[in-house]
């Protein structure tokens, strides 16, 4: 298959390598000192599921250069989804396969209006990792899940067939009949641990052993659902349960994305963590007080590094 990787950052940088290292046609668009390193030494993928040395990688900041692929996976920040959106057109043919992997549940709409819908398969990634230095990506636990699927839930060939290549590469994709509900229990708990994390700058091992904090994390969460439940009526109560089960198995220095961003300075996703848990409250009727909060804490922070960034 021929993918072009928008956005080869440490989840872009992960799931393409794997599948350039298993012989596909793989273009990485980067750039910055990540993309020259890839140029000058190719890519390394540092991981507790096998390392791998890709000296030869294809990369590019040009999308231009790439032209039509299969397979398109668009992992760049949320901010960057709609300049993004129109930098890949010249990568896009009549059955091109665009999945989203953005935090939050409004990218692949956002894409989808820019690029046409039908091109836009959901996608929700359970894969931690990082930047280790331009050019290396550390993938730091087992966890390695791309979910994806089709909105209405239907199966079908192009989604079977990115599945099919992936698991041959060694990483983990899961085909979802139902990925409104995948996105969306995501979103409930990443809502959470980004503001929460990020506000206190603190990692979720001491947020979590403290009560009194421990309790406001669960009711951030709990109140996400609720806006969820609002927006996606047969999304299950267990979301709730189920998240806090992940959030007590998390490693103890762990910490949302956006903390990091925060500490290197780089525009934060605020406003489709927070921010569309409180929109949509209001949308929908819902309260969001502790959202409200969180968000309104955050944005000071969050306008100051997007106006540093313009």
């Amino acid at each position: 298959m021929k993918i072009g990787v928008m956005g080869a950052g440490a989840l872009g940088g992960f799931f393409g390598g794997r599948l350039a290292a298993d012989r596909h046609e793989v273009w990485m668009i980067a750039r910055g000192a990540h993309l020259a390193a890839m140029k000058a030494q190719g890519l390394r993928i540092l991981s507790p599921k096998g390392d791998a040395v890709l000296p030869n990688v294809l990369a590019t900041d040009d999308p231009a250069e790439v032209g039509p692929c299969d397979v398109i996976l668009f992992m760049v920040k949320n901010g960057d989804v709609e300049t993004a959106a129109a930098a890949i057109r010249p990568m896009i043919g009549p059955d091109t396969l665009i999945v989203t992997c953005q935090n939050g549940i409004s990218a692949w709409e956002r894409l989808g209006a820019i690029v046409g819908p039908r091109h836009v398969v959901p996608g929700v990634a359970r894969t931690p990792g990082e930047i280790a230095e331009p050019g290396v990506i550390r993938h730091t636990a087992m966890l390695d899940r791309l979910i994806f699927g089709e909105v209405d839930g239907s199966p079908s060939d192009r989604c079977r067939r990115l599945a099919e290549a992936m698991a041959a590469s060694g990483t983990t994709p899961i085909v979802s009949d139902n990925i409104m509900h995948e996105l969306w229990s995501k979103f409930v708990g990443q809502s959470a641990l980004a503001s929460m994390t990020t506000l206190t700058r603190m990692d979720i091992g001491p947020l979590r052993e403290n009560p009194v904090s421990a309790r406001l994390f669960y009711d951030a969460t709990a109140e996400a659902y609720h806006v969820g439940r609002a927006a996606v009526p047969d999304l299950p109560e267990s979301v709730i349960a189920e998240n806090w089960d992940f959030v007590e198995k998390l490693p103890y220095d762990m910490h949302a994305s956006m903390l990091d961003d925060l500490n290197r300075g780089k525009p934060l996703e605020h406003e489709y963590l927070s921010g569309d848990v409180v929109r949509l409250g209001e949308k929908f009727g819902v309260p969001t007080p502790i959202h409200s909060v969180l968000y309104a804490a955050l944005k000071p922070m969050a306008d100051r590094l997007a106006a540093g960034s313009a």
